[in-house]
Parts: structure tokens; C-alpha cells; sequence
């Protein structure tokens, strides 16, 4: 019995470990906070080491934000401005 009480403790804290992380993956899920902080986590890690990623992450933020689109009058039918009809 002496030789198996460590391995007990061990064994019991981490499933105690386990389901304290269980719980609060629960918590997480139910709330929506984890979308955020991962995003960042993720971000700052392609800024590190995969400079294309953090610059395509980037640019499809800004894309994101943008309420309209880029007025582009190069493919509109019709006069262009300056010209009469």
C-alpha cells in the first residue's frame, strides 16, 4: 500500500486538473470570451514566425472593418466624369 498512495496523488490531481479545465472550457464556451483572446494569441504568433500570415491577418482586418467598398469607377457603365453624355 505504501508504493501505491504516490501514484494515487498523482493520479487524482490530475484528474482533478483535468475536470478544473473541463469546467472552465464549459464556462468559456457558454460566455464567448475565448474567440478574442485566441485570435490574439494567434496573431501575435504569426507575427513571430510567418511574417505573410500576420500581414494577410492584417490586411483581412482592415477589410473587415470597412464599412463600403472602395469606390472603384473604372468598371462602372456610363460617361465617365468629366465627359459629356
Amino acid at each position: 500500500m505504501g508504493q501505491l498512495m504516490p501514484l494515487l496523488i498523482v493520479v487524482g490531481a490530475l484528474v482533478l486538473v483535468l475536470g478544473l479545465f473541463t469546467a472552465l472550457a464549459g464556462h468559456v464556451r457558454r460566455r464567448g470570451t475565448a474567440g478574442g483572446g485566441l485570435r490574439g494569441a494567434m496573431a501575435a504568433y504569426d507575427e513571430a514566425f510567418h511574417g505573410t500570415a500576420a500581414d494577410s491577418y492584417q490586411e483581412i482586418q482592415v477589410q473587415t472593418d470597412r464599412r463600403t467598398p472602395l469606390p472603384d469607377d473604372r468598371w462602372k457603365r456610363g460617361p465617365r466624369p468629366g465627359r459629356r453624355a
